[in-house]
């Protein structure tokens, strides 16, 4: 085991003299100085879910009942989950006497025995569960009996005390945003604990820059990272004028920055692209963050430092993985899928990658991460990430990007050495979108001395529906809206096979169109996806 280092180790003694009881008994106040609220919509259906002792993160289900704080399993997301109570939202939505008194009486079990988990008790579920209590404060404590009211408050400070101590956190990704959400929220909440805003402010500056690149990309390259580091910073940045403290001027130039490259991410139905463990999320939910932030607009073309690509024409939106992987730290969630692409006709979504199921089996979550659950090419059946628990080993190193745009047409032409070092081989990817967006061309290829064995991908969402034609080298796609489109291929066998798509509210079969490469053949695939009339 490597010996800590002296951060780590001044940051576990800072924590462990935090919990001392004879620093804990300072004054702990009846109530609330400011109100603090929680700005985002829950939602009733999985409030009552909870009424019936059954908890929902992220599409996965727990049992929630009286007394089973000690029971909650499953991954590390769903439990991170569970101990933040960002779920009190859902209680809140349903706002019946039933669901109150629901979320009081869970937050009491929790108090009174917490649990040994952890998880629990890492930064960032800290800070999210300081911020849940505090946001939901008059939902579900304001008129409560004085003595929860006092054991939550006390139960407040001590979190408060223990998460001041554990900064800067030691997570590099954006939970660490969540952390420093937390404590900003326990400064406004707790005014006779003036030096918590202090070590906020002090830590706050150095993670956004860090965290937040010059285009306005989150240091994660995750649409889904994208939309919750720009939700907890513009909760911070509402919690410091609550508490009528000037917000350091890098937290405004990072929300403006980050909302324009929040739109780039989203598809014509307004949820995100499926990138880096993302799922879709709802319109609404992306309206209002985006509304918060207060930038108007339209989002780039291009985040040239985040390494993501939009071509949009017509009602054509298609979006690509043109960058390097996250660096190891912000890796945690990282998939092996440069050079994957996805593309939205209007509100139908055609391609797609698989998207992420985070709060799900292990096994799930590492399908999701391989190549081959992106709409891009494989060597091999090897992934162009090298996939571990903790981020990413091998990876691409370099990706050359090239773009051209002419008359309200678009051309990519972006490659990457993923498979340099195990195949020395290079992928190389050119697109074209036509001006009307109802054309779109692709080759895929292989530059290698020696051929290799290649699968290309295009995982269809599951409302289209595919149907392979006579010749064998064509698809005939029917979309949700009743609109056609075909997808031809050269230079491949073509099969339609099933997938699995994870990027909505639960798992979904849905079918994917396999080109498989000849061994003695070409290194090379064209292909060509374009609208048609009618299904003839």
């Amino acid at each position: 085991m490597n010996a800590p280092t002296p951060r780590r180790w001044l940051r576990d003694a800072r924590r462990a003299i935090a919990r001392l009881p004879s620093l804990r008994m300072g004054r702990v106040p009846d109530a609330p100085a400011l109100s603090v609220r929680d700005p985002w919509p829950g939602d009733p259906t999985r409030g009552a879910q909870l009424i019936k002792g059954e908890l929902e993160i992220g599409g996965a289900v727990q049992p929630l009942k009286q007394g089973g704080w000690h029971q909650i399993g499953g991954s590390a997301v769903m439990r991170s989950g569970a101990h933040g109570f960002s779920w009190l939202r859902d209680l809140r939505a349903l706002g019946t006497d039933a669901a109150r008194l629901r979320a009081r009486a869970l937050v009491s079990e929790w108090i009174a025995s917490p649990p040994s988990d952890a998880v629990a008790h890492r930064p960032d579920v800290v800070g999210a569960r300081i911020t849940a209590w505090l946001g939901h404060y008059d939902f579900f404590a304001a008129t409560a009996d004085d003595a929860f009211r006092q054991r939550l408050m006390s139960r407040l400070v001590s979190d408060a005390r223990g998460l001041s101590a554990a900064l800067p956190a030691e997570e590099l990704d954006a939970r660490a945003l969540t952390a420093m959400k937390g404590l900003v929220a326990a400064a406004v909440a707790l005014r006779e604990h003036a030096g918590f805003l202090t070590r906020a402010l002090r830590f706050l500056p150095q993670e956004i820059s860090r965290q937040i690149l010059p285009d306005g990309c989150h240091a994660e390259r995750s649409p889904a990272a994208q939309l919750s580091a720009l939700q907890d910073l513009t909760e911070i940045r509402a919690l410091l004028q609550t508490s009528q403290t000037q917000p350091p001027p890098v937290l405004g130039h990072a929300i403006e920055r980050m909302a324009p490259a929040l739109r780039m991410m989203r598809h014509g139905d307004g949820g995100l692209a499926l990138f880096n463990g993302s799922r879709e999320e709802t319109s609404t939910l992306v309206d209002l963050v985006l509304t918060q932030a207060g930038r108007g607009g339209r989002g780039p073309s291009a985040l040239t430092d985040g390494g993501f690509h939009r071509m949009q024409a017509g009602r054509s939106v298609l979006i690509v993985d043109c960058g390097v992987p996250a660096p190891p730290g912000l890796d945690r969630l990282a998939h092996a899928g440069t050079l994957s692409m996805e593309l939205s006709v209007g509100r139908d979504r055609l391609i797609v990658n698989c998207g992420a199921f985070l709060a799900g089996p292990p096994e799930w979550h590492d399908a999701a991460r391989a190549t081959a659950a992106h709409s891009t090419l494989v060597i091999g059946d090897l992934n162009s990430s090298e996939l571990k628990p903790e981020g990413l080993g091998r990876r691409p190193t370099t990706v050359e990007v090239n773009r051209q745009e002419a008359a309200g047409a678009h051309w990519l032409d972006v490659s990457h050495d993923g498979w340099q070092k195990t195949f020395g081989a290079v992928h190389r990817r050119r697109l074209y979108m036509a001006e009307s967006g109802e054309d779109v061309r692709g080759e895929d290829m292989i530059e290698a001395r020696e051929p290799q064995p290649f699968t290309l991908r295009f995982h269809l969402h599951p409302d289209v529906q595919a149907s392979a034609q006579q010749d064998g080298a064509a698809v005939l796609l029917r979309l949700k809206s009743g609109m056609f489109w075909r997808l031809r291929a050269d230079g491949a066998r073509l099969n339609l096979e099933e997938t699995i798509y994870l990027g909505g509210a639960e798992p979904r079969r849905g079918e994917q169109i396999v080109l498989t490469g000849f061994a003695d053949g070409p290194q090379h695939i064209k292909w060509a996806l374009s609208k048609v009339e009618r299904a003839g």
